[in-house]
This record gives structure tokens, C-alpha cells and sequence, in this order.
């Protein structure tokens, strides 16, 4: 621990507050990442042969996109608690407050993407269809909006 105080001083509750926004930001982030590139590969091959349809197509491919956003928002204001006199006890608090949006928000994120490439497939053959894909994908960001809920909860208790 003397290794620990030596080489952070007295700074060890922002830097576990840090650690907590990295992890809200960046977890939530990929899994948006791998949820959004997943579809929008989807969303390419089917406009490249029915351009028509990139609109409904790209509600399809956005909709992984929010866990990202969810991570951000919890990370900002994680930063707003920040205070240079904290506790490492509250730092590893907002450590902790992180972990439920980035965690389902890393799960979910990709998950979603693939229930999002089926919405396409839906989107393809039976457009008139459509709002039953966006739907079952909008069903497995539930978790997402859930660990968000938590974080927020976390942060403002």
C-alpha cells in the first residue's frame, strides 16, 4: 500500500472515480461499437439492393447505438462528483456506480445488433413488417435501460 500512496498520493478516491467512468464509457461503448457495426453491415447489403429502404434500415442499425450514450451520460456525471478532497471510500463507490450500465451496456449492445439483423431480414422481405423488428430489438435493450437505471439510482442516492 506504502508502493500505492507513494506513486498516487492522496488521490486514490478520484482515481477510482476515474476508473469508474472509464468503465461506464468505454464497457457501454464497445458493446454499442459491436452493435452498430454489426447491423450496419446488414443495413449495407440490403440497400445496396433495395436503396429505398436505407431509412427503416437505419432506425434498425441506430438502435444499438444507445447503451453508448447511456454509458456517457452516467460517466458525466460520475465526473460532476468528483471533488479534489474525496474519499477513496466514495471513489470506489463511483467505481462501483460504473458497473451496471457498462456491463450491461457491453452485454447487450452486440445482442442487440444481431436482433437488429433480423429486423433487416424482416425489413426485406416483408417491410409492411418492420415495426415488429425494431420491437424485438428495442426488447433486449430493456437490460441496458435497466443497468442504466441502477447506475442513475446509485449516483443520485
Amino acid at each position: 500500500m506504502d508502493f500505492v500512496q507513494t506513486l498516487f498520493g492522496d488521490n486514490m478516491g478520484q482515481i477510482f472515480a476515474a476508473v469508474g467512468i472509464v468503465l461506464a464509457v468505454v464497457l457501454s461503448g464497445i458493446g454499442s461499437s459491436r452493435g452498430v457495426g454489426i447491423a450496419g453491415e446488414a443495413a449495407a447489403a440490403l440497400t445496396k439492393e433495395q436503396p429505398e429502404k436505407f431509412g427503416r434500415a437505419l432506425v434498425l442499425q441506430m438502435l444499438p447505438a444507445t447503451q453508448g450514450l447511456y454509458g456517457f451520460v452516467i460517466g458525466l456525471l460520475i465526473l460532476l462528483e468528483i471533488s479534489p478532497d474525496m474519499a477513496v471510500s466514495q471513489g470506489w463507490y463511483l467505481l462501483m456506480v460504473g458497473l451496471p450500465v457498462g456491463i450491461t451496456g457491453l452485454s447487450s449492445g452486440g445482442n442487440q445488433g444481431r436482433v437488429s439483423v433480423a429486423g433487416m431480414q424482416i425489413l426485406a422481405q416483408k417491410p409492411e413488417h418492420t415495426t415488429k423488428g425494431i420491437i424485438y430489438s428495442a426488447m433486449v435493450e430493456t437490460y441496458a435501460i435497466l443497468g442504466f437505471v441502477v447506475s442513475l439510482i446509485m449516483i443520485i442516492l
